[in-house]
């Protein structure tokens, strides 16, 4: 679960993996990366790794499951659902009022998990990620170091509860020993988790800003949207500069699209078919070397793993 990568500019013939799909956090609007991968499809191509946090491994475990169209629309509306966060924990409020009576400490959540959990438990089983159709690299922020922790291994289930866990909101999760929690904390959109790729096509989305500051909570999240917008940014910076070829897919909405907005889901699974449409053109010239070695993988014909 090493988070170093290459500090060399890499040669294209280097390159094990033509193509990686990294999505970073977004709520609902990651579910565009289904669309993504659905137009890729349509034109022979499809990722040979899939890297996500956040939302963006929720969905990103239905690409690499091998599940498409309308399936997934309708599982995605199960998975991410504004109920899912309103599950309160009452005994945090005893925890907040009384630390030293109610034991407070580095586990308080305002939200209880087990509904997520029974959710993304119905939607893929037991199913490992090591047993993947397409290897899903699924990212998450170690509570205790603050370190960004890749997870390649065990059950998926666990992975993507750790990579959701927002601090706060819901308790971290141990795998082997550590507390993970929400993968955006540490990487929002990590792309150094593929570094064999020769092209990443990403999904992510910078966080808006608050248009006023008149309550504690918007100044909170104006000082940690600053940050993780940077970390962001700062990633892509450093990609670039080791030659690594990227390619951002830039979703074009009408409207504004909530966290939670689930009844948009069809409009953003066709914004990701178009988006991946408008960079056709580029996605192949960038493959095009290793198609003509025979290099690129055919579409991927097999079934979904998942009943």
């Amino acid at each position: 679960m090493s988070t170093s990568s290459p500090r060399q500019p890499i040669s294209p013939d280097s390159h094990s993996c033509p193509l990686a799909l990294v999505l970073g956090s977004g709520g609902v609007r990651s579910v565009a990366a289904l669309g993504i991968v659905e137009q890729l499809a349509l034109e022979g191509m499809r990722p040979n790794l899939v890297v996500g946090c956040s939302s963006g491994a929720l969905f990103g475990a239905q690409i690499a499951c091998g599940m498409h169209g309308e399936r997934a629309l309708r599982l995605a509306t199960t998975l991410w659902s504004a109920e899912l966060t309103q599950q309160r924990r009452w005994r945090a409020y005893a925890q907040m009022l009384m630390p030293g009576l109610a034991g407070f400490g580095p586990d308080f959540a305002l939200r209880d998990d087990r509904l997520i959990a029974q959710r993304i438990q119905q939607a893929f089983g037991d199913t490992q990620l090591e047993e993947l159709p397409t290897p899903l690299r699924v990212v998450a922020t170690d509570a205790a170091t603050g370190r960004s922790v890749r997870l390649t291994r065990g059950r998926l289930v666990d992975a993507l509860r750790a990579s959701m866990a927002v601090p706060i909101l819901f308790p971290s999760v141990s795998i082997d020993g550590r507390p993970l929690v929400d993968g955006v904390l540490s990487d929002p959109l990590p792309v150094a988790a593929a570094p064999e790729a020769r092209l990443i096509l990403t999904l992510g989305f910078q966080g808006s800003l608050p248009r006023r500051i008149d309550r504690l909570s918007r100044l909170v999240a104006r000082t940690s949207t600053t940050l993780i917008n940077n970390l962001m940014q700062a990633r892509v910076d450093a990609l670039q500069a080791r030659g690594q070829q990227m390619i951002h897919l830039e979703l074009e909405l009408d409207r504004h699209i909530g966290l939670w907005d689930t009844s948009a889901l069809p409009d953003l699974y066709e914004a990701g078919r178009r988006a991946a449409a408008l960079r056709l053109h580029d996605i192949r010239a960038a493959l095009e070397p290793l198609r003509v070695a025979g290099r690129v993988s055919p579409p991927d014909t097999r079934a979904s793993t998942i009943n």
